[in-house]
């Protein structure tokens, strides 16, 4: 079975990440598969959580530095109070020497969790890139569409995708078809399938006789009396993932299946209270001594407002993406809430006075191995240009020698014309015309 590679993420970084993390999940489906449970909604769970384990040490080193910041930031607030009103250079040179000594005595780098940060994000991304896209990472996924798309193209190449009457699906086309017209058409067509409704892939399926195509023996789409390929892997807990919970709820009030309506809500919702539980469980610095109007007040109320609309942000998107993303998200967010219980735990056991003397061991070392470092670039420095000046010297002697040498050729020369020679005459004339140039 042949890896697949469709229209995969070719964002910067994001997209090699993206397909390090499809190796991942194509290995979690292909067990599940192997041991007869080939199910996205499974392979999702197990794939947040094998990555947020993963991510697991980069958390407790972030958490570490909000518990430091916690401490240490009473102090850089003073010192910005104290140079608040000054602008000139000295002043602006003399704060920050004080901020970097602040720095200097709890051992922790004014970047602070920037780097883990740095590192999480492409990663994060990277996630809902390979979710979003499965048959472009998941080798049988990409392999089931595959037999769709061929089928397709052999009837009029996708014209029908494009030209169908269909409000949703000429708006998937737009949206995730771009393949389909500048780069390989199965691969375009495979990226809108994926998209697809199942209303819209039921219209798509009866144009071109999909219903009877099928994958090593099975259906790939469902009749009447089978479940297909495509069903089976995005059934869970009787919801089909790859529909969005908008959708769901417009086809159960249409077909008067309301307890369909609760599941369809269940997702948003239950995405809006693990967001919520796992905001709750983060640490929150403590800001009742910080100032009103201050840089720490000001951050400290735009956290608190932005915490309060990452629940509600996240039951509007839940709701309208299909219900795959959703469930990642939940998961995300349980996985994240049973990290930070285990994580507060673990560092309120920290003693902060021993992290804090670990800590500037260790800034110690790596300024010790900075200056060596520069010490010995100044010695290779000091080397080179030693050497410049040694050649330089040893190319004026050089010079000098050959002058001298020149001189007591001529001199030679000279001396050693017979007189009443032409040769004699000749050196008399050279001599004449040397002492009046001199004059």
């Amino acid at each position: 079975m042949n890896m697949i590679y469709l229209t995969q993420s070719e964002t910067f970084i994001i997209g090699w990440v993206a397909k390090i993390l499809g190796l991942i999940m194509d290995g979690i489906f292909t067990v599940l598969d192997f041991i007869g449970i080939p199910n996205i909604g499974l392979s999702i769970i197990l794939f947040t959580i094998v990555i947020y384990l993963l991510m697991m040490p980069l958390t407790i080193k972030q958490q570490k530095f909000s518990k430091l910041s916690a401490k240490m930031n009473p102090e850089l607030q003073a010192i910005r109070d104290k140079y608040k009103d000054r602008k000139d250079n000295d002043s602006a040179m003399q704060m920050n020497a004080e901020t970097q000594a602040v720095y200097a005595k709890y051992g922790v780098s004014p970047s602070g969790s920037c780097v883990q940060l740095l590192i999480q994000m492409p990663i994060l991304f990277a996630l809902y890139k390979v979710i979003y896209g499965m048959p472009a990472y998941v080798s049988k996924i990409g392999d089931v569409f595959r037999v769709l798309a061929d089928k397709i193209i052999s009837v009029d190449n996708g014209a029908f995708l494009q030209n169908s009457g269909s409000e949703t699906i000429a708006s998937t086309v737009s949206m995730y078809g771009q393949s389909m017209i500048d780069g390989n058409l199965s691969n375009g067509i495979i990226d809108v399938l994926n998209k697809l409704s199942s209303s819209d892939m039921a219209l798509v399926a009866e144009h071109y006789g999909l219903s009877a195509l099928t994958y090593e023996g099975e259906l790939i789409l469902s009749n009447a009396t089978t479940t297909g390929l495509i069903d089976t892997y995005n059934s869970f807990l009787g919801l089909n993932i790859a529909n969005s919970p908008s959708f769901m709820v417009s086809e159960a009030l249409a077909a008067g299946a309301y307890l369909m309506v609760v599941a369809a809500f269940a997702i948003p919702v239950l995405s809006a209270v693990t967001q919520w539980l796992n905001v709750k469980l983060m640490p929150q610095q403590q800001t009742s001594d910080a100032k009103k109007g201050s840089t720490e007040d000001t951050m400290a109320s735009s956290m608190k407002t932005m915490n309060m609309m990452m629940p509600i942000m996240s039951a509007f998107f839940c709701y309208t993406l299909p219900a795959g993303m959703g469930l990642y998200w939940i998961a995300g967010s349980v996985v994240r809430s049973i990290q930070q219980v285990v994580i507060n735990k673990h560092i309120d056991k920290i003693d902060l006075n021993e992290l804090i003397e670990k800590n500037k061991e260790k800034s110690a070392k790596k300024m010790a191995k900075v200056q060596e470092q520069q010490k010995r670039y100044a010695e290779y420095a000091a080397m080179s240009t030693k050497n410049i000046s040694t050649r330089e010297i040893y190319t004026q002697k050089a010079k000098e020698a050959a002058e001298r040498a020149e001189g007591k050729a001529s001199t030679s020369t000279t001396s050693s014309a017979k007189p009443g020679s032409l040769m004699a005459r000749a050196n008399m004339v050279k001599d004449f015309n040397e002492r009046n140039s001199s004059k």
